[in-house]
């Protein structure tokens, strides 16, 4: 048995009515490298059963204690029913990136029945028409409750079940064959009251410990400001920026990067039980080279900054851009170098300004890079157990009203994990593209996570149908942001187009006009010299464009009479056009319309 932390607690006492708190994963499969090119479900369905045994996650299922004294646990179940867990779906014709989209936000609208293990995972068939996908790819769905991981832990159980080779390690087989699945009995009433009473004491004295650890932090925190000079600039700081649009950021680096009170947005109302999800991928090595031109970012800042720009274009789209940065809330790991040996939450929360109310791409990443370095010192002075030792302590209701009193700081959720390196093997089907599928909640109606595998970095954003009711715009405005960053922190001219619908294109070179018979109509672009000589002509009365079939019967000095002057205006306005500095592009269009009114009249 195994007790739920104060933070796995909180995940299970904050999922009621429309906020379901299920985190998940999406992983699009090649079968053709599987051996024989082909891969059956129960192919999977055996890889899977094989794979669980490396993880309790897996196996794990809710204990309640009566009359909810305390917590629940978790105990080691002996009959896990894989089939109900892992489940075969299709998409229907044509399968494209869309439809796998709504099937996987229906999937993520649904609850997990907690009598059970906390999983479920689905093998949707069908992937036929989705770029840059080989054809029949298949994908998988798997989500757990987050009372039982983390975005870190997710990981590590997703390692768990690949391998890292298309055939199947024979060592692997041997150590997952000799693994002892110990199954725990059921706990009795009697013995649930009286951990419940020994947990309670335990709870005392953690709290005590805990008040008095913040005192000496606080008293060491202000004897350091004090020597050092910096309470006083920032008690200046804070009656400067005091006022009712903002709060001081206690050890802010500058003026403009004090943390202000979240502004109003869209996603700020209440949830409702339908979402909406779509993924986009940025590129590691365009990461890399923003990082060789900007000193000191990381790949985290550059996410940070892509998300604030796409935000601003989007809020911009709809007319409801605030003046004030939006904020994010964005998780933090607690775990060491050994990530894998527990699947429990080890996270801490700090807010960081993404820099909306920035313009310039370049700009903004300075910003979000000095106001995340300001949250890390003071998430350190703190201590990054603070959040969970603070959790440990109170009772489940008491720690939901505190994580609500954050909400009106924040605005959305942005959280980023590093994932594997190498390319990893389902049942011999290669993993082509991962993406993490998270949680949005009363007051944060919107979640952009970003996983990195394989060469890219895969950035899924989840949010309430009401409040994002057109994903496919936020998706674009997703690679136009990472697109112009790159453009900005690279020096290049301009960005490399995205893929998508919405891609900008180059502008087009002009275009010759269509020809009648065997001779051209008029050029595509006239020299400035040519169409003075042009002028020169039509002044005098000597000349005319040349080929013009509808102009070649006009004299050259025609008597003033309105309809032969009106030929002669209609030929000779566009060529003054065309004599004005102006792009190829302008120069061409006014000659292409005289020719055809030309024509048309003459006829």
């Amino acid at each position: 048995m195994k007790h739920l932390s104060g933070i796995d607690n909180l995940f299970l006492a904050m999922d009621h009515g429309n906020q379901l708190m299920q985190v998940a994963a999406l992983g699009l499969y090649d079968p053709s490298t599987a051996p024989g090119g082909t891969l059956r479900f129960k192919s999977v369905l055996n890889f899977f059963e094989t794979r669980m045994k490396q993880t309790k996650v897996f196996r794990r299922r809710l204990v309640e204690a009566p009359w909810g004294l305390d917590r629940p646990y978790w105990i080691d179940d002996s009959d896990v029913d894989i089939e109900y867990h892992v489940r075969h779906i299709a998409l229907p014709q044509p399968g494209d990136w869309r439809q796998l989209m709504i099937q996987v936000a229906r999937l993520h609208s649904r609850s997990l029945d907690k009598s059970k293990p906390l999983w479920e995972a689905y093998i949707i068939e069908g992937l036929d028409n989705v770029p840059g996908i080989a054809p029949e790819s298949f994908a998988l769905y798997i989500k757990f409750h987050h009372a039982a991981v983390d975005g870190e832990a997710g990981v590590e159980i997703i390692r768990a079940i690949h391998s890292l080779s298309p055939t199947l390690d024979p060592e692997d087989d041997t150590l997952d064959n000799g693994i002892a699945v110990v199954a725990d009995r059921d706990p009795t009433k009697i013995e649930l009251c009286a951990r419940a009473v020994n947990h309670r004491a335990r709870q005392l004295l953690d709290g005590s410990r805990l008040i008095i650890d913040l005192g000496k932090r606080a008293a060491s925190a202000g004897i350091d400001a004090v020597v050092s000079g910096k309470a006083l600039d920032a008690g200046k700081r804070a009656i400067r920026q005091l006022g009712p649009a903002g709060v001081p950021a206690g050890m802010a680096g500058a003026e403009d990067e004090t943390l202000h009170l979240a502004p109003h947005t869209r996603f700020d109302g209440k949830i409702s039980a339908h979402r909406v999800v779509d993924a986009v991928g940025f590129s590691l090595e365009d990461c890399a080279s923003i990082r060789e031109h900007v000193a000191g970012v990381t790949i985290n800042d550059i996410f940070v900054a892509a998300t604030g720009g796409a935000l601003r274009k989007y809020l911009e789209l709809k007319g409801e851009l605030p003046a004030t940065s939006l904020n994010a809330m964005v998780p933090l790991s607690t775990r060491g170098k050994e990530k894998g040996h527990d699947e429990s939450n080890q996270v801490s929360m700090t807010i960081v300004p993404l820099r909306t109310d920035i313009e310039d791409p370049r700009e903004r990443l300075h910003a979000v890079h000095r106001a995340a370095a300001t949250a890390k010192q003071v998430a350190s002075a703190l201590g990054t157990d603070l959040t969970a030792r603070l959790l440990e302590v109170l009772p489940s209701p008491v720690a939901e009203r505190f994580v609500r009193s954050m909400v009106p700081l924040v605005n959305v959720t942005v959280s980023n994990v590093h994932g594997p390196d190498q390319s990893l093997y389902l049942a011999g089907a290669k993993l082509q593209m991962f993406t993490p599928v998270s949680i949005v909640i009363n007051g944060l109606g919107l979640n952009i996570t970003g996983l990195s595998y394989n060469g890219s970095l895969w950035v899924c954003f989840v949010s309430c149908r009401k409040m994002l009711p057109d994903p496919g715009v936020f998706g674009k405005c997703l690679t136009d942001s990472f697109a112009e960053l790159v453009a900005a922190a690279t020096g290049k001219a301009k960005a490399a187009p995205v893929a998508g619908e919405g891609a900008r294109r180059p502008a087009r070179k002009a275009r010759p006009v269509a020809v009648v018979g065997e001779t051209p109509v008029v050029e595509p672009v006239l020299k400035k010299a040519t169409a003075k000589r042009v002028l020169e002509k039509a002044a005098a009365g000597t000349g005319s464009l040349e080929n013009k079939p509808a102009v070649t019967g006009v004299p050259a000095k025609a008597p003033v009479d309105r309809k032969p002057r009106a030929k002669k205006v209609a030929v000779a306005k566009p060529v003054e056009a065309i004599a004005a500095p102006a792009p190829a592009e302008d120069i061409a269009a006014p000659a292409i319309a005289a020719a055809e009114g030309s024509k048309g009249s003459a006829e």
